[in-house]
């Protein structure tokens, strides 16, 4: 980005100049993308989006699955000069409607198969809602599809200047609830350059396959923005990556980079047939969202001969900040400060930490967010001047390696989602038999999860079906993240004078055992 004019849908543009346009941007389970494809159906969203009204910094919502309708529309929305907002395409009504309210959206392109639920929230909050596809003729829909084929021919990009909002990405933060991310255009080259271009090497001879979705920060540099940005491929899995599907798309497709999360990579050598797949197209392996424990690194080389880079990152800076590299690496940290990118530490009075040494961490770099929307006191505790206060604790070690300790507050972090407690213990409070119910996140073989303690009321006894059943009771009222692996019945709860739960009670006397007789376990 030489100027201060930028415009991310131009990502695409660069790679038709310089004679990629039959090249693959995309692979999908209904076939491939090229260039001058995924340049035509943006251009054909944009014009439609225009037509339709919308303007320039106005928030289009995207509750998209992994597949090419999310590029065409994130990059349709951006070609004009509009705000792609995208969420979890998971999301249930009451939030998606507060997202509504909360961005002040325009348009929301939905998956045709949750049209008939979300549609109703959105139109109420006054959102034009376009689907993915008709559901059947004459449904009364806009369709995507449609909108496209109707819209056919050049656009050329909104003169966006770089210091105007490119994208917001909804993150709950250290306070359980959703916050409105803004990014500015200029965002977007430090997070390509620094992370993917000086660590990861990247070329337009790589093929990116993510398990991380593309509504999650993580997942948008992964699979569009890097991509992209290099002139490389993008492979997309829609659904739940379940272990067996990522091992036999590896096989399938033959990418060059993996990017995933802890729990995944813990996973998929324990899945059946994994010791015979043949993952040798593969050059890096990425992890981030939590910390990766040093034995999942190690079974994972021994396996497969490859080398997972742990690094972390966050919404608030956009992608990866302090990552270990293929010549500084050790297993179990999150590695140094990612080139462009500064860390220091942050004691409890304030000062700075010099040497090795733990406590809070702060970053600063070129990706770092411009604020959160609707949240001037959250925007003010998180920047202070140049930095962003990650609220991680992390210890730095004598060679600059930073090791993760913990969160600053009692949020959880799990397979890369933020989890807030409170969600939980609210839904587990009101099934029949609770009386009182904390939530904190424990380590079960080194890796994040999370223990419910139950007190139930009078009469009622704990047992393995009523753990499972309190599971199943959390995941029919909260999102699909949202529900405790282990489930202990207490007979009551550790408080504060006043009757506040105190979590940090709870965790600092559980040490979780994979046979511990009071837990029920997932």
């Amino acid at each position: 980005m030489t100027t201060d004019l930028f415009n991310l849908s131009t990502l695409v543009d660069q790679h038709l100049d310089s004679g990629l346009s039959d090249k693959a941007a995309l692979y999908s389970p209904h076939g491939h993308v090229s260039y001058g494809e995924l340049y035509r159906s943006m251009c054909a969203m944009g014009r439609a989006l225009r037509e339709l009204g919308i303007q320039r910094e106005q928030r289009v919502l995207l509750i998209l699955d992994d597949t090419p309708a999310f590029f065409t529309a994130f990059l349709g929305a951006g070609r004009i000069g509009a705000v792609p907002v995208p969420i979890n395409y998971q999301t249930d009504p009451e939030q998606v409607r507060f997202y509504a309210q909360d961005s002040y959206a325009r348009a929301a392109v939905i998956e045709a198969v949750r049209y008939e639920e979300l549609a109703p929230a959105l139109q109420e909050a006054g959102v034009m809602v376009i689907s993915t596809e008709p559901a059947g003729p004459d449904d009364g829909r806009l369709h995507m599809r449609d909108l496209i084929r109707g819209h056919e021919g050049e656009l050329g990009a909104a003169s966006t200047h770089a210091e105007d909002p490119a994208l917001w990405l909804y993150s709950s933060g250290s306070t359980g609830r959703p916050k409105g991310v803004v990014h500015l255009q200029r965002d977007i080259a430090p997070a390509c350059r620094h992370y993917a271009g000086d660590v990861l090497g990247v070329t337009q001879d790589d093929v990116h396959l993510s398990t991380t979705k593309l509504f999650h920060a993580y997942g948008l540099g992964n699979s569009l923005l890097f991509p992209l940005w290099f002139g490389g491929t993008c492979v997309l899995l829609p659904g739940f990556p379940a272990p067996h599907l990522v091992l036999e798309t590896i096989e399938r497709v033959r990418p060059t980079l993996l990017f995933s999360v802890p729990a995944l990579y813990n996973a998929m050598p324990r899945s059946p047939g994994a010791g015979s797949r043949d993952l040798s197209s593969i050059r890096l392996c990425v992890s981030a969202a939590e910390s990766l424990p040093a034995h999942v690194w190690e079974r994972w080389r021994d396996l497969y001969g490859l080398t997972i880079l742990d690094g972390v990152g966050s919404t608030e800076m956009l992608h990866i900040y302090c990552s270990n590299t293929e010549r500084a690496l050790r297993p179990g940290s999150s590695g140094r400060a990612v080139p462009g990118y500064q860390i220091k530490l942050v004691d409890p009075d304030g000062g700075d930490v010099e040497g090795a040494g733990s406590g809070e961490m702060f970053v600063r770099g070129g990706s770092m967010l411009a604020q959160y929307w609707h949240r001037a006191d959250q925007t003010r505790s998180v920047l202070k001047g140049s930095w962003y206060r990650t609220g991680d604790r992390y210890r730095r070690d004598e060679d600059g390696f930073y090791w993760y300790e913990g969160r600053a507050d009692d949020m959880m972090k799990v397979s890369g989602l933020w989890v807030a407690p409170a969600a939980i213990e609210t839904a587990l409070q009101q099934h029949p038999d609770v009386a009182e119910a904390a939530v904190v996140g424990v380590d079960t073989d080194r890796l994040t999860r999370i223990k419910a303690f139950i007190v139930l009321r009078d009469g009622c006894q704990g047992s393995d079906a009523l753990a499972r059943q309190l599971r199943q009771w959390c995941k029919d009222r909260l999102a699909s993240h949202q529900f405790p692996h282990l489930v202990e019945f207490a007979a009551d709860l550790p408080k504060t004078p006043t009757g506040k739960i105190q979590r940090f009670a709870l965790r600092s006397q559980e040490t979780v055992k994979a046979d511990a007789p009071a837990a029920h376990a997932v």
